[in-house]
Parts: C-alpha cells; sequence; structure tokens
C-alpha cells in the first residue's frame, strides 16, 4: 500500500450498490493503492454527503473522490471546501451547480429513458423510493453487462428517495468549480444522456474526457479498465 499516493473514495449512485466498483477496485489495488467503496445512503443530497465527508475524514489522509451517476451530485457537494479531495472524476455522473438537481438535469437533452424503467412505492418516513423495474434493469442500466450479471445487478440495486433526485445542491461553490476533475462517459448511456456529460465536462474545465463507445451507463462494470485508467490519471496528476 503506497502511502504517497491519495486514497481513492468511490461513491456509487442510484440503483447500484458499493460491489459495482469490484472490477475497478481490483485494478487500483494491482497499483498497490489504498480503496474504499463507500455505500451511499441514497436519502438526500445533504445526508449523503456529510456520510461521505465522515469516510474521508475517517480515511485520514488526502484523498481523489470518484462517484457514478447521482453519486456525483454527492462529490460535488461533500468536497466542497474539503481540503482533503484533491481531485474529483465522475463517471457517466451528475455534475451539479448550486441548486440543480438529478431529475431536471436528466431532462437538459433529449435522450434519456429512465422515467419509463421506474416503479415507485412509499417509504414509512414520507414520501416514495424508486428503483428499475428488473424486466428493464439490462437493457436501462446495463445493456453490455451479460444478461446473468445484470439479473444479479438488479435483484441487488439500492433504490433511491425522490427527495434526493430532486434536491437541489446546497453548496455555493460546487468543488468542480476548485478541484481538478476528470471525466469517463459512455456514448450509449440510457439514463444521463451523452449530450449532457459532455457539457458537464465542458463547464467544468475537465483536464481529460474519456469516451466509451458503445458502453452503457453501467460503466464501472462493464468497463472497469478504462473507468480504472482514468482514476490513475487523476492520482498521478494530483500526487
Amino acid at each position: 500500500m503506497s502511502e504517497q499516493k491519495p486514497a481513492v473514495v468511490l461513491v456509487h449512485g442510484a440503483f447500484a450498490e458499493s460491489a459495482s466498483w469490484n472490477g475497478v477496485i481490483e485494478q487500483l489495488q494491482e497499483q498497490s493503492l489504498y480503496v474504499v467503496a463507500a455505500a451511499n445512503p441514497l436519502r438526500s443530497v445533504a445526508g449523503d454527503a456529510a456520510y461521505v465527508k465522515d469516510v474521508i475524514a475517517g480515511i485520514g489522509r488526502p484523498v481523489v473522490l470518484v462517484a457514478h451517476s447521482y453519486g456525483g451530485m454527492v462529490i460535488t457537494e461533500a468536497a466542497a471546501g474539503n481540503e482533503s479531495v484533491l481531485g474529483l472524476v465522475y463517471v457517466d455522473a451528475f455534475v451539479p451547480d448550486h441548486g440543480e438537481n438529478a431529475f431536471e438535469l436528466s431532462a437538459k437533452f433529449p435522450g434519456s429513458t429512465l422515467g419509463d424503467a421506474l416503479t415507485a412505492y412509499p417509504v414509512a418516513t414520507g414520501g416514495v423510493e424508486l428503483a428499475i423495474r428488473q424486466d428493464v434493469f439490462h437493457q436501462q442500466f446495463a445493456a453490455d453487462v451479460p444478461a446473468e450479471q445484470a439479473a444479479l445487478m438488479a435483484a441487488t440495486q439500492r433504490p433511491v428517495t425522490q427527495t434526493a433526485l430532486t434536491d437541489g445542491l446546497p453548496t455555493d461553490t460546487p468543488a468542480w468549480k476548485t478541484i481538478p476533475s476528470w471525466f469517463v462517459i459512455s456514448d450509449q448511456d440510457l439514463n444521463i444522456p451523452v449530450a449532457l456529460h459532455r457539457f458537464f465536462a465542458e463547464r467544468a474545465g475537465s483536464k481529460d474526457v474519456r469516451e466509451v463507445a458503445g458502453a452503457s451507463h453501467a460503466l464501472s462494470v462493464s468497463q472497469p479498465a478504462a473507468v480504472a485508467a482514468t482514476i490513475l490519471d487523476a492520482i498521478n496528476a494530483v500526487s
């Protein structure tokens, strides 16, 4: 384990869980990096970000924060004003400005079919949770993943509250405005249109954008080498 390199904190998004990073983790650990895949609560942007900040503080060393999908909302808040965060890597992720939320951003450009794939049910604490219907999960979320693996992902997906997806970014200074960022994106993402990913990368002044042709939204599962390569680029740049 290298003490010279920053740690890597991976933050999954909605309809996924920490094991979605397994292929990426294997490649990073081969480089002797210290890696933690945080269990994103998926309850609210502010609450989820507070949890990720606790994870970072517990590591006790500089980190590169990596996020997938809704996780981009979370790390953009968690890294704001956080001197422990040296770099940001957005993997098919939302990259909001102050007040922007995931639902509104997903409709900024045409191409997302997520809305028709969702099922909702009430939760005891109020509001509703959202999940992707298992019968459409493979096509919607992970079209380039083998069917058997996609079925496991559908069964183990973690639902997200509607509140989390409609919360505007609280901070006035999104982390990408002050911390260098790297992007790895899919051109066949059915959850977040590729035009939106490109918009995010340009707005953030990304250091580099790696676009993977033919890849689905589940980029960390189907293309772990591309994701790991981008993280390593960030690690080497900030070390």
